[in-house]
């Protein structure tokens, strides 16, 4: 996540938000179901906007990337954006991440 951060603080218009730890937040939940294989699960929440056209685009505001760890490898997520720029920094920063 330290290294999402970074990126995240280097843009030139992401805003970083806030981390949410989903795995506690699932776990403490009464009748929670998590897949056992994940080990832990967090998302980094961020924002791209440098322009709000209209109301609905709230509700796909802000972004987040999420990371669960397995047992052997990271399991990195997140949802394509109408922004082409925006895309292309999560991809390449989720790329960045085994080079």
């Amino acid at each position: 996540m330290t290294y999402f951060r970074a990126k995240i603080d280097a843009h030139p218009i992401a805003k970083f938000i806030a981390l949410f730890d989903h795995y506690a937040h699932t776990k403490a939940m009464p009748d929670s179901e998590m897949n056992p294989a994940i080990l832990a699960a967090q998302d980094i929440i961020f924002c791209f906007g440098q322009k709000l056209p209209n109301p609905q685009m709230l509700a796909i505001r802000p972004r987040s990337i999420g990371v669960a760890e397995m047992a052997d490898k990271f399991v990195i997520s997140f949802l394509e954006t109408p922004m082409p720029h925006a895309n292309e920094a999560m991809e390449s920063w989720a790329k960045g991440l085994v080079a």
